[in-house]
């Protein structure tokens, strides 16, 4: 049942046939074999053994099995042998990675209770959480994880920490009262607990209402693990782009056999030649060139805070059009912080002072100069009628941080900024009483002794205003009553108010101005306290909140919120920038959400954000297509459970969009895994949000997501960059080895030369153009379309020409090798073959140099802009002269020592390359003048 929330506890209880007394242990054991253990079920997870088998079967690496098989039976054992290695490198590597994905589940697991109270019998008594049943009566108490949904039906200042599953950023006062509304959302549900979530202040007593997988977490486990994993775009191309390959070498072969042995060759060595064939047109270097460049990202990634958990997320992050973010802890800094201060006459906008100097506490006495005494009071009012305390941070720079209730952690952090310090307050005005808050009140008092009249003043002044104490502004009573609570329930207990020292009289003009400034905070998505005072003369014998909460002085009212992070709203202007737009999804409050969503340019161009707000309650009413209508529209989603949010992320990829969600609650893991890519926060995010997320954000930082796109986005090009490079190499290898025997010349290169050139004489270039600096302009275009092909904006038609033309360069190289070098024919073979073998090895050197850009010439960009680049082309030119000058290598590779003739020749020759493509681009920028 939904509406748990809307029946008496009398009545839930009937429902669910028990008693406060709880149950029977007859009755609980009878349920439990009903409804199954309290725990998390595991459902189609995959073994490591399946997660190792699936690492073989993308096209590419299809390709390569074959192709090693082939060598294996025509006998080229270390051909097979080093394209095995590569295989099984890359199958490590993706087994490696996508292993920890299936770990999300095993987190969220983890989130379970070991031992709860329960009441049975008419007893109290510890069980194991797994034989809680619906009807068990469960004992909460302050830092006790609830191990079950429950409706409450007492309660004693009950506060649950809900933040990871609904992302409300404050705890949330649970009471056993009914509410009416039927279908409100989890965060207002204020009179059920539920699976996962903290209680951190007071206790109270629930009943059992789900378990197990019918709880809110029960329900978040089966959307993760019901969410398909999806390719992204790069597997995608790749895959395409293998399926080509693979295509393309077919038919090569199968031509090249059949018009052999049309010929009158004989088909052993015609099939010979259709297996050298096949080696040239299978780039053996590619699958491991692309997972090294992918992993030198992540690597440079992790440099700027971005880990990387699966490797292909560290292109997809190039194709993102929407990033759809939590608010609590990843727009904001999940810490609420102290904004506004309102005082008779005078507020205080604390907005620019957090900008300026941050919401932490840092070392030092004061960072806020004090505006006066009104605000010291209504400051000192809030720090010492409070029960949070500051800590000094354990880095040992020397800041502070509160401990105790967010809130009152707000509060003593803002007097602290300007001088008002909890503990030295502490020493001259001590609490000797108290009323705690509850529910009901919505407020807590303190009573503080003061200093006698004729005390001296304290020599270290607390508080200095304008060389004064605030002692000095304090009413000279023996005792002093400090309130704090709603400013609704405050007003209700005052008849006075404060103003500049002097205490005047509550009129309705007073009234009226204090409750329009607290309705203008609540607007505003600010949660709104007030703070008053009451001086006493002696302390009542029977201290009660009706013996002190009467007859109070109204101080101010404080504003405070979950502030943004200062650096986001740079990020968000990037984003912008980039045609990527940012969306806000949110388990808080919609003014609150929508505050926020204003102040960091989420939101552009609206006054009051109509037409910009969806709230979880509208979602749940609309159908899938009624959201699709207007899912490009709305900037804001507020009040959303996990189901909506994955409905969120579905429906913008059905308009075409790629979406990238970050989170840290557990409440996120679904979307997480759902997106495209899913990004979780290393410091506040849950185990399970990061288990379920592509990559981690290690500082918390939104504004690191931008850094990562831009990444991104050059990784992207980098690879369409060695995509062009290998393929164009290949496609001149397949047309040499092609025409060759078509001309009725010889076979020019060995399956081993082939090899050589496919993994040294291309890999080691391909593998430093995937560390080629960022074009300037990366972050000032649109994102890659998805579904663009890997050869699309020309690189195809770049691959083909420059392919073609490599292979008549080394096609030439052979014929005035053979005509002009004639001498006996087994040294002529070796001769002439080594003479194309380098020309290939030297002209792809040319090739890689040209490619770094489309458009600018190698000379505008600077030889040494890749150091990598240049060192792997002189490491492979000095590998290439060592295959043919050393003798060990010269025997492995069927090489000989070429003249410095030969060698002349064989460098104009490859040169040829270098200069078409250049040439290509100075036409270029020539018509684009």
């Amino acid at each position: 049942m939904a509406t748990w929330h809307t029946l008496e506890c009398d009545q839930v209880l009937q429902q669910l046939n028990t008693t406060r007394n709880g149950l029977s242990d007859e009755e609980a054991a009878r349920r439990l074999q009903e409804y199954g253990p309290n725990e998390l079920e595991r459902r189609g997870g995959r073994s490591p053994w399946a997660v190792l088998a699936g690492q073989f079967t993308e096209i590419m690496v299809v390709v390569l099995i074959v192709a090693a098989g082939i060598s294996f039976f025509v006998g080229e054992a270390i051909d097979a042998i080093m394209i095995l290695i590569i295989v099984i490198l890359n199958a490590l590597l993706g087994f490696i990675q996508e292993y920890r994905a299936e770990r999300a589940m095993e987190a969220l697991r983890e989130l379970a209770v070991p031992i709860v109270r329960v009441r049975r019998n008419g007893r109290i008594q510890e069980i194991e959480t797994t034989k809680l049943v619906p009807g068990d009566i469960v004992l909460l108490e302050a830092g006790a994880r609830i191990p079950a949904d429950g409706r409450v039906i007492e309660s004693a200042n009950l506060r649950i920490e809900e933040a990871a599953l609904t992302g409300e950023s404050v705890p949330v006062d649970k009471t056993a009262e009914t509410l009416w509304e039927q279908n409100l959302p989890i965060g207002d549900r204020r009179n059920m607990v539920f699976m996962g979530t903290t209680a951190v202040y007071g206790r109270g007593v629930a009943v059992v209402t789900e378990t197990g997988m019918r709880t809110e977490l029960g329900n978040i486990a089966d959307l993760l693990q019901t969410v398909e994993e999806e390719k992204t775009p790069l597997q995608r191309r790749m895959g395409e782009l293998g399926k080509w390959l693979a295509l393309g070498a077919l038919i090569v072969v199968t031509i090249v056999f059949a018009v052999g042995v049309w010929r009158g060759i004989e088909w052993t060595e015609m099939f010979l030649t259709a297996i050298s064939l096949a080696v040239a047109a299978v780039p053996e270097g590619l699958p491991a060139v692309v997972t090294i460049a992918l992993a030198l990202g992540a690597q440079r990634m992790v440099r700027r805070n971005a880990l990387i958990r699966k490797l292909p997320a560290v292109e997809t992050l190039g194709s993102v059009t929407t990033i759809c973010s939590d608010k609590t802890g990843t727009l904001t800094e999940n810490r609420m912080t102290v904004t506004m201060l309102d005082v008779a006459g005078q507020s205080i906008n604390l907005v620019e002072e957090l900008r300026t100097t941050g919401a932490l506490l840092q070392p030092g006495e004061q960072q806020i100069e004090m505006p006066g005494p009104n605000i010291a009071l209504l400051l000192a009012a809030g720090a010492l009628c409070n029960d949070a305390t500051l800590e000094p941070d354990e880095d040992g720079a020397g800041g502070y941080h509160s401990v105790g209730d967010p809130t009152e952690g707000a509060l003593i952090v803002a007097a602290a900024r300007m001088g008002l310090w909890k503990a030295e307050m502490e020493r001259w005005l001590p609490r000797i009483a108290e009323v705690p808050f509850t529910s009901e009140r919505k407020r807590m008092s303190t009573i503080h002794r003061l200093p006698p009249p004729d005390d001296p003043l304290p020599q270290e002044c607390i508080g200095k205003i304008e060389a004064e104490c605030l002692l000095t502004h304090l009413p000279r009573t023996p005792y002093i009553v400090l309130v704090k609570g709603s400013v609704d329930g405050l007003l209700s207990v005052c008849d006075r108010v404060w103003d500049e020292g002097t205490i005047r009289p509550l009129d309705a003009q007073w009234r009226e101005r204090i409750e329009e400034a607290n309705n203008r905070l609540a607007q505003e998505g600010m949660r709104v306290l007030g703070a008053a005072i009451r001086p006493l003369e002696e302390v009542p014998s029977n201290i009660r909140e009706d013996t002190i909460e009467s007859e109070l002085v109204f101080v101010g009212i404080v504003g405070m919120i979950d502030p943004p992070r200062p650096e986001v709203r740079q990020a968000v202007a990037e984003c912008r920038t980039a045609g990527i737009r940012p969306v806000m999804i949110t388990g808080d409050h919609p003014l609150t959400a929508l505050n926020i969503a204003r102040d960091l340019g989420i939101i552009q161009g609206d006054a009051d954000g109509a037409g910009h707000v969806l709230t979880g309650q509208q979602l749940a009413e609309m159908s899938v297509e009624e959201l699709e209508g207007v899912v490009e529209e709305i900037s804001v989603y507020a009040r959303v459970s996990p189901e909506h949010k994955v409905k969120i992320v579905e429906a913008l990829k059905d308009k075409g969009h790629f979406v990238a969600m970050t989170g840290d609650g557990v409440n996120d893991a679904p979307a997480l895994k759902r997106a495209d890519i899913g990004v979780a926060m290393g410091i506040t995010g849950t185990d399970v949000s990061k288990e379920a997320a592509d990559m981690i954000l290690l500082d918390d930082n939104f504004a690191t997501i931008v850094h990562a796109v831009e990444e991104g986005r050059t990784i992207y090009d980098n690879i369409r960059k060695f995509v062009g490079y290998i393929i164009s190499c290949n496609v001149g290898e397949i047309f040499l080895m092609l025409m060759a025997p078509l001309l009725g010349l010889p076979i020019p290169l060995t399956p081993l030369q082939l090899l050589w050139i496919n993994l040294v004489t291309d890999g080691l270039p391909a593998l430093a153009l995937g560390v080629e600096p960022a074009d300037p302009n990366v972050m000032r275009r649109p994102p890659n379309p998805p579904n663009e092909s890997v050869l699309a904006r020309g690189l195809g038609v770049y691959m083909l020409w420059v392919g073609l033309l490599l292979g008549l360069v080394c096609l030439s190289t052979e014929y005035i090798a053979v005509g002009v070098f004639g001498m006996d024919h087994a040294l002529t073979d070796k001769v002439w073959r080594t003479m194309v073998f380098t020309t290939l090895g030297l002209s792809q050197m040319g090739n890689a140099l040209a490619i770094r850009s489309d458009r600018e010439s190698l000379f505008k960009i600077g030889l040494f802009s890749n150091m990598p680049l240049l060192g792997a082309i002189l490491l492979t030119v000095a590998l290439q002269m060592a295959v043919i000058y050393v003798p060990f290598m010269q025997t492995i590779f069927d090489t000989s020592a070429l003249t410095p003739g030969q060698l002349g020749i064989s460098l104009a020759l490859s040169a040829i390359v270098f200069i078409a493509v250049e040439l290509v681009k100075l036409v270029r920028r020539l018509r684009q003048a």
